[in-house]
């Protein structure tokens, strides 16, 4: 009997998933097991060292600072404009949700150029801040403005496609039963968007925490005050402090590795819920 013309043969599989276990391997796994190995080749307690200096400890905590900032911000705004596109047909909607992507194609180191040109000693708005003794760039202000750009399209991007497909007939049915707003909202369009936002938030804040072009251009790189995670790796490695590089870039893995754990599990919850539907 003749193979299908969409079926590989054997061999052809078993070399496709040798592969990409391969490359798996080669591109995925061998950088997390040199990063780890280079940050614990003194000793764990070398390692707990480096993590309790100051800087580092200063980097750990403003990157978190950052973080718990950005994505709040970024999860209302990116429900806002997932729920403007997704139930409303008005002219322009095309152009806004081209803006809303604009952060995926435009450098990072750009974006931290434009706030720099409008809120930085010589920007535009700068000079006025500086009179009124508020400082944007090289503080944390800066860094909050350049990661919320970097990361604003995850939450609504994801939203968006969710929103178009579920329809308003629910929220419809609720405001004819007399529900307000804010009753419609959080009975019926919160519960039908809760995974699909939690998955954008979980990407935004993987990207918020591991940003490095934006806020290498806005941080001016004052150590213990304007330097993030990814920031302190480079300024350990330029150094030559590997452990201490190579801890601060292990804990960022780390973090990164729960996310996806969690990513992969909301993708599971997700999936089974779909099932359960049909």
């Amino acid at each position: 009997m003749n193979r299908r013309a969409t079926q590989e043969s054997p061999a052809a599989r078993v070399a496709l998933v040798t592969l990409t276990i391969l490359l798996l391997l080669i591109l995925l796994l061998l950088p997390l097991v040199v990063v780890f190995s280079e940050a614990l080749m003194r000793g764990f307690g070398a390692m707990v060292d480096s993590l309790a200096e100051t800087d580092s400890i200063a980097a750990i905590r403003l990157t978190m600072i950052v973080a718990a900032v950005t994505v709040p911000l970024n999860a209302v705004c990116g429900v806002a404009a997932a729920w403007c596109i997704g139930r409303f047909r008005f002219p322009g909607r095309g152009l806004l949700v081209t803006l809303i992507e604009l952060p995926f194609s435009v450098s990072p180191v750009i974006s931290g150029l434009v706030w720099v040109l409008l809120f930085g000693a010589n920007g535009w708005l700068g000079p006025i801040l500086n009179r009124a003794g508020m400082h944007i760039i090289f503080a944390v202000p800066g860094l909050i403005l350049a990661t919320t750009f970097v990361t604003f399209p995850f939450v609504a991007r994801t939203l968006i496609p969710l929103m178009e497909h579920q329809g308003a007939a629910e929220e419809e049915a609720a405001l004819t039963l007399g529900a307000s707003g804010w009753q419609t909202f959080w009975r019926v369009t919160l519960p039908n968007i809760r995974w699909g936002l939690l998955y954008g938030v979980l990407l935004c804040n993987a990207r918020a925490m591991g940003e490095f072009g934006a806020v290498a251009v806005v941080s001016g790189h004052i150590r213990g005050q304007t330097m993030t995670m990814p920031l302190q790796v480079e300024a350990l490695f330029n150094d030559y402090d590997w452990v201490g590089a190579f801890t601060i870039a292990g804990l960022l893995s780390l973090l990164a590795l729960a996310t996806l754990a969690v990513k992969a599990s909301l993708e599971w919850r997700i999936g089974q819920r779909s099932e359960a539907l049909l």
